[in-house]
This record gives structure tokens, sequence and C-alpha cells, in this order.
């Protein structure tokens, strides 16, 4: 498994706004979709292209396209959806599919409760989109549900990760094709799985409390 912790000024920046307790809800959506399009900017960087030809106003050249079958992103719900905006202001014609994943009460485990995806992803690029890497659990789920699909490559990015839930997905995932993309990595998880110092909870953050 691949990991890449960004390491910009303008990163760091952004997340210390978003770590800010008193920043409003609109301000951290904003906020998150900038930070996204930079972490996508890394997450892509292997993005399959093919060679196209172009007319330029003075000659003909090759220049590159997004390869087919396109890129597949895929928002966790409900707090990766407001990470979808910057990433899809990157990555234009890349299709779109949900994945809603919770914990069951019983058994503590991720179960999928609500999915729009192709029945079918073989050969496809998929892009998870979940803000928080806190326990690790959701995420190992969502990237066995992709590649139990077909999928051929996934990258995850966060905007925050803990190193507890880096090494959990680490174990789960194996040798397959797995990259993960992180704003930081922050110092461990509380005693409720919380990453720390973190930003809090990123779905309330970005939406307010469901009543």
């Amino acid at each position: 498994m691949r990991v890449h912790v960004a390491d910009h000024p303008l990163i760091t920046h952004k997340l210390s706004v978003l770590r800010d307790r008193t920043t409003p809800s609109p301000t951290f959506r904003a906020l998150t979709e900038e930070l996204v399009t930079l972490l996508a900017y890394e997450a892509t960087r292997n993005v399959r292209v093919t060679a196209t030809p172009i007319d330029t106003p003075v000659a003909h050249t090759m220049g590159v396209a997004i390869a087919k079958p396109r890129p597949l992103v895929v928002p966790i719900l409900r707090a990766g959806l407001g990470m979808l905006e910057g990433m899809v202001k990157l990555v234009p014609t890349a299709e779109v599919g949900f994945l809603g994943m919770a914990r069951n009460e019983e058994t503590l485990e991720p179960q999928t409760y609500a999915e729009r995806l192709p029945d079918d992803l073989s050969g496809r690029q998929c892009f998870v989109l979940d803000p928080m890497l806190a326990t690790g659990g959701t995420l190992a789920a969502a990237i066995d549900f992709l590649f139990d699909r077909g999928a051929e490559e996934v990258t995850c990015v966060c905007i925050l990760g803990a190193p507890e839930g880096l090494a959990a997905v680490e174990q789960a995932v194996g040798d397959r094709n797995v990259s993960i993309v992180l704003g930081a990595l922050d110092e461990k998880l509380d005693e409720n799985g919380y990453i720390v110092p973190g930003l809090g909870d990123a779905g309330d953050r970005l939406y307010g409390l469901a009543e």
C-alpha cells in the first residue's frame, strides 16, 4: 500500500482553519472543496491517459486525454459528499458513484446500507473520498467492496488520518493495488475513536447535526 501525506503550506493553512472549532459550516464546506482539489492533484498522479492527436493554432502535435474506462469517484456517505466537488473540478470527465456505509451496532462491523455503482468495475481506477481515516474499518470495507466488483486500482483521498487507522487499512488490503493520500497524519485516536488533534466530526462540521 502506498501512502502520501501532503506537505504544502496551502494545505496546512486550510487544514488549520478546518480544525478551528469556531469555523462555521459554510466556510468549512468551501475550504474542504479547495483542500480536496489540492489533494486530488496528487491522487490523480497515475491516472491513465491515452495519446491523442491535436491541432494547435501553429502545428499538428500529440497530446493526451483521460483514458477509458473513465476514473470512478466514490464518496462515502455522508461526509464524503462534501469532498465531491473538489474532486470533480479537477477531473470533470470522471464518473461518480456513491457508497453508504455505517457501523452495525451489534457486530461493530461496517455494513453497506446504500450503493450506486456499476456491477462490473473491471479495469477501473477508483477514487474513494472519505474525510477521516480514524479506525480504518469503513475505508477497508469500501476498498473490499470495490475490489470485489473487479476494480483494478483504488486510491483513497482523506483529509486527516490516524496511525491506527492507517495500519488497520494496510493490514486489510494486503498486496492489492491501493494508495492513500492524506492532508495530514495526526497523532492518535482518543478513547472514543476520534482523531487527535483532528477536527471533530467531519459530517457534522460540514452539514450540521441532523436532529
